[in-house]
């Protein structure tokens, strides 16, 4: 996670192992928005978006996990 900022949403494309699994999430603090992207699980390398809203946020989320796997909400 990142520091100082609660994360808000996340989803899980339901697969384990490094090279299968992929995690979405939306981080807020105040003022800020990030949407994070992640394959591999927790070591994978982030892909991280700084948005303007929630609004932009959810949209970058669903876009993201518009896949055909079986996304999971994690929250």
């Amino acid at each position: 996670m990142l520091r100082g900022m609660a994360r808000v949403a996340w989803w899980w494309n339901g697969k384990w192992g490094k090279l299968a699994r992929r995690d979405v999430e939306i981080h807020h603090q105040p003022e800020t928005w990030t949407v994070i992207a992640r394959v591999g699980g927790p070591e994978g390398k982030p892909w991280v978006k700084p948005v303007t809203d929630e609004a932009e946020a959810k949209q970058v989320l669903a876009r993201l996990t518009s896949t055909d796997e079986a996304w999971r909400s994690m929250n």
